[in-house]
């Protein structure tokens, strides 16, 4: 089987080192909590547009936030 890609988001480790609440940063990047809470759990990810608003909020760069990692090969 090939390895599956899996991404991995530190958008509540930002989220939380800012003092931000959910709330606030959907406001700032003009989604609801929920979307903001689905990326956090990594339920939804984030379209790219979204993903450099949310990097733009925190000042960082989007690799920052996303990170593509491998999974394993079960093969």
């Amino acid at each position: 089987m090939k390895a599956q890609n899996v991404i991995l988001n530190l958008v509540r480790r930002h989220r939380q080192m800012s003092d931000m609440t959910q709330q606030e940063l959907a406001n700032r990047v003009r989604v609801t909590r929920q979307t903001i809470l689905s990326i956090e759990k990594g339920k939804y990810t984030p379209s790219v547009a979204l993903a450099l608003c949310i990097a733009e909020v925190f000042e960082v760069s989007v690799e920052t936030l996303f990170q593509l990692n491998q999974g394993e090969n079960n093969g």
